[in-house]
């Protein structure tokens, strides 16, 4: 029998297997379904049918919206010792069994057993003989005959891997719509960032095309399977720098078969019904909002609202059980508001303990007289309209949106609250020109509301997440860290970026200070350099851009010898770009060209005119997308045409890093379209 007659049997054999674990599939989801209707006519008390119900369905249907796909993508077999001996594992997105108490089918690729899958090599097999690789054909969604091809490495035999033809097609394969996960392709430093412990905070600092985002969304992945209840107790969140981004990651997790996840912009996390953007700041004004030193100044405006000034006489509550009046002196008033404020706590909880505080100075002194002091009288004590009246005399109810109304619109209350804060111009930036009349009128910023959460927190505790993710972290100001910072008190953090990719203002030159305004100054920093997505030609031009940039960072490498660049100094730009996208569209995949934000119509209209059909950056399924250089961000395009570099850096302050940006999202072939001098020349 010939090699081919052999591969060909193998094939077979294993495209039979895909169709058992098909059935089985098909079963678990109609098992599902079942065990529904089983929870629904179940006896439990009405709460702990609620919660089975509630877990049944969530269940049923996050099997029913499984996106298709090929149900394994590998195969282990382990040698003749150890914990796996003689076994064999096809691993694949989720586990598939034909019964709950059999041995699967197809094993979870998060499952302690599969790290191997990810780890093994010859100089540490760990157990491992063969490690068998999948071809599918491309954007296949699990038709068994899409099984084209496979490969075996001899682990065991101290065979080393000479580069997987797999594994290289799956992660150069043109892509167009949203992102992928690369279960079937991650490398081992990004298996060891995955599998991080859940409570370890870790950063990565991610050159372009090292597969930072998709690291960050497995992370996710894993946690949700290896502590499940730990994590959907507390809640996993994502966070992204814009709506367009998060549409474009969005299939991820659900490919992996987690659907629970909440994914947000920081704008979306402190926005409400109520509060929404409606208008802009100037830079000057956005500048000093988003610095750290504004919550000194909100923090100092909340907490002048609290005063003992008025505490003149004492404190005397009626009590009818007994027809007398107790009485609290004025000191011992003050003595009660000063030590609560001593304590700082949040401002909510502060104003109930000096409502505590007063009454047990009351209820101490009717024990000492015998009053029968039980839970009502001790209610009626705290409900009374004088101790009512004092609490809120010195300590006064208030609202978030109340307190940077009146910091924003009062000269004489920002000057008090940002005494040896913020100087005199400062503080002119940040002031409303017209000053609303109340906050529900206000035209609130998206860097007003960020402050109305700084005050939100300081009144009470946010609700709180298990784990977060947060993907181009190198771009949150302070302000938006401390916004993420209340929300992960109890729980880890995965930081996604680079520093070399920071466009706004106020981005982060170090991972240390962003690390302790997002309240995780301990955790680990990570470099990942070695890029798998961006050719090798493209990252050397990039690095060319990075030596100008000024951050500590290590340059890229990237292991694809492929791709292609096109560097071209044209007469007319516009009809440069149609030229390139015309030979782009020779190819497979997607292509975005990307401009200056005030090129963006102009290179859009001569594209239109030549017959070239065009979409926006959110248009995630179309073949061509034109777009702003700030959209750019966190996407990629198998074809990239960068025009007119440097218009692109005038542009804006961080003109340099949004080149950076724009040049590495090409994961095949760039063109770079130009008739002014180049800036990394």
């Amino acid at each position: 029998m010939s090699d081919d007659d052999s591969l060909g049997s193998v094939l077979d054999a294993e495209r039979r297997f895909h169709d058992t674990c098909r059935a089985a599939l098909t079963a678990m989801v109609e098992g599902a379904d079942e065990q529904v209707v089983i929870g629904e006519n179940a006896s439990a008390s009405g709460a702990d049918a609620e919660v089975l119900g509630y877990q049944l369905r969530s269940r049923a249907k996050e099997m029913k919206e499984l996106p298709p796909a090929p149900l394994f993508f590998g195969r282990l077999d382990f040698g003749e010792s150890g914990e796996h001996a003689r076994q064999s594992y096809h691993v694949g997105r989720l586990r598939i069994t034909e019964h709950p108490a059999a041995p699967p089918l197809v094993v979870d690729w998060r499952a302690p057993v599969s790290r191997a899958f990810y780890q093994a090599s010859a100089k540490d097999p760990q157990g491992v003989d063969v490690r068998r690789r999948f071809g599918w054909a491309p954007r296949s969604v699990g038709d068994t005959a899409d099984l084209t091809s496979l490969e075996d490495e001899r682990i065991g035999a101290g065979e080393t891997d000479s580069g997987s033809r797999i594994l290289a097609g799956e992660i150069e394969r043109p892509r167009v719509g949203p992102m992928r996960d690369i279960a079937a392709t991650i490398q081992p430093e990004q298996d060891d960032l995955v599998r991080e412990a859940l409570t370890a905070s870790v950063c990565v600092q991610g050159a372009p095309g090292t597969g930072k985002t998709a690291v960050g969304l497995h992370r996710a992945a894993y946690l949700l399977y290896t502590f499940p209840q730990r994590v959907q107790r507390g809640g996993l969140l994502v966070v992204g720098p814009n709506r367009t981004f998060l549409s474009y990651i969005s299939a991820v997790l659900p490919a992996l078969g987690e659907s629970g996840v909440r994914q947000s912009t920081v704008e979306e996390l402190v926005g409400s019904e109520k509060l929404t953007v409606r208008s802009c700041d100037d830079e000057a004004a956005a500048v000093v909002k988003h610095d750290v030193r504004m919550a000194e100044v909100l923090r100092r405006a909340l907490y002048a609202r609290v005063s003992t000034a008025g505490i003149t006489d004492g404190l005397a509550v009626p009590d009818p059980q007994v027809s007398y009046r107790w009485r609290v002196p004025a000191g011992e008033l003050a003595r009660i508001v000063e030590g609560v404020l001593a304590e700082a706590p949040p401002y909510s909880v502060g104003r109930e303990r000096v409502r505590s505080r007063a009454v047990r100075y009351i209820q101490e002194r009717a024990e000492r007289r015998a009053v029968n002091v039980n839970r009502a009288w001790t209610q009626r004590i705290e409900r009374s309209r004088p101790m009512s009246a004092y609490v809120d005399a010195v300590w006064p109810r208030v609202r978030a949106e109340e307190v940077v109304h009146q910091l924003l619109s009062d000269p004489e209350v920002l000057a008090r609250a940002a005494d040896g804060v913020l100087d005199a111009a400062e503080q002119r930036a940040v002031l409303w020109a017209r000053a609303p009349r109340s906050w529900k009128s206000a035209r609130w910023s998206a860097a007003d509301l960020v402050l109305v959460d700084e005050v939100a927190g300081l009144l009470a505790h946010p609700e709180g997440y298990g784990h977060i993710v947060v993907d181009e972290a190198q771009d949150l100001s302070p302000m938006q860290a401390r916004v993420i910072a209340r929300r992960a008190v109890f729980g880890s953090l995965t930081v996604l970026g680079d520093l070399a990719q920071g466009t706004t203002p106020w981005a982060a030159r170090s991972w240390q200070e962003l690390l302790g305004h997002l309240g995780r100054p301990e955790a680990r920093v990570v470099p990942l350099t070695v890029g798998f997505r961006v050719p090798a030609a493209v990252v050397a031009l990039a690095n060319r851009v990075l030596e100008r940039i000024d951050v500590a960072v290590p340059a890229a490498r990237s292991l694809r010898g492929d791709g292609e660049l096109r560097v071209r100094e044209v007469g007319d730009v516009v009809g440069g770009v149609v030229d390139a996208v015309r030979r782009a569209l020779g190819f497979a995949g997607s292509v975005g060209v990307i401009a200056a934000e005030g090129d963006v119509g102009r290179v859009r209209g001569g594209l239109v005119a030549a017959g070239v059909v065009v979409g926006g950056a959110d248009e995630l399924g179309g073949r061509v997308s034109v777009l702003g250089a700030g959209e750019a961000k966190g996407l990629e395009y198998d074809h990239v045409v960068a025009v007119e570099p440097a218009a692109i850096v005038e542009a804006e302050a961080r003109g340099l890093e949004r080149l950076y940006v724009v040049l590495t999202r090409a994961v095949s072939r760039l063109d770079v379209v130009h008739t002014r001098p180049l800036p990394f020349d």
